[in-house]
């Protein structure tokens, strides 16, 4: 079967589907319907089964997946500017994205499964849709309706409140800073902390009430999502890769993406030709 596919949304019919170089800047869905799997992410192994609902906001660091013979899923990819312009205004989805992206799998009631499964498929039969005149908007509209679902079913589970308003607004301004590129130059807590006009202390102290994660670890989670999307354009020398995200030396960048995913650049790179060999 074919991929239901447009540019911005599309559903693959396995999560082994995933072009990680052709598709950097998406995050990966998958609602497993039956079966199991397991994957590593960021040194940690996950082991899902049915009803299990899992978001990767960087699939290139996911690896070594390993599917049961019946496992099936539900599998979309987004890409992060559509999201963005469904322009949720609950403070919650700054809490809960990033609460999420922490921990990519959530377990599923037999009610939120139904609710999550509905809205997936709903997604899917309206993609087919290619004539209809409002077609973006109709999908955007879709997708924001899933997406609070998904609030809603990781607030219940987790017991994060909405943010206070005033935090909601300098967390929303940081991610807009990282969101434009300034961790490409500036990876740093103080420089975030003088855009924002507060301290770095207080910075780090709003992202841990938050998601309970300092601003050093969104810091950190920008660059890292780079590195790796270039890391996938093999024509790109190492060497040009650190120095368009501003690192001194190629030894200094090295030990970063080391620290980062466990693995150095040249050892990331060939695990994504091992990849690219079992797909093949």
């Amino acid at each position: 079967m074919e991929p239901t596919t447009w540019d911005n949304l599309f559903f693959l019919d396995s999560p082994g589907d995933f072009d990680a170089a052709r598709h950097a800047d998406c995050v990966l869905h998958i609602l497993c319907t039956q079966g199991s799997m397991s994957f590593l992410f960021r040194e940690t192994r996950y082991h899902i089964a049915a009803r299990d609902y899992v978001i990767l906001p960087n699939p290139a660091l996911a690896s070594d997946f390993a599917q049961s013979a019946d496992f099936d899923s539900v599998t979309l990819c987004l890409s992060e500017p559509f999201v963005a312009a469904a322009a949720i205004r609950s403070n919650y989805g700054i809490a809960g994205h990033l609460a999420l992206l922490q921990n990519p799998v959530m377990r599923l009631s037999d009610h939120d499964y139904r609710i999550c499964l509905s809205d997936l498929w709903k997604l899917r039969e309206r993609l087919g849709e290619t004539s209809h005149l409002f077609r973006e908007e109709m999908l955007g509209h879709l997708l924001t309706v899933h997406i609070l679902d998904l609030y809603d079913i990781h607030a219940r589970e987790c017991g994060l409140r909405q943010v206070p308003e005033q935090a909601a607004l300098l967390l929303r301004r940081f991610v807009e800073l990282l969101a434009r590129g300034d961790y490409r130059r500036h990876r740093d807590l103080g420089y975030y902390a003088a855009q924002l006009c507060i301290t770095p202390h207080y910075l780090s102290e709003i992202c841990k009430r938050a998601c309970g994660r300092p601003a050093s670890y969104w810091i950190d989670r920008f660059t890292i999502r780079e590195i790796t999307s270039l890391l996938c354009r093999r024509e790109l020398p190492l060497t040009e890769i650190a120095g368009r995200l501003d690192f001194s030396s190629l030894s200094y960048f090295s030990r970063y993406v080391q620290k980062q995913i466990g693995m150095s650049p040249t050892e990331y790179r060939n695990s994504l030709g091992r990849k690219d060999g079992k797909q093949g």
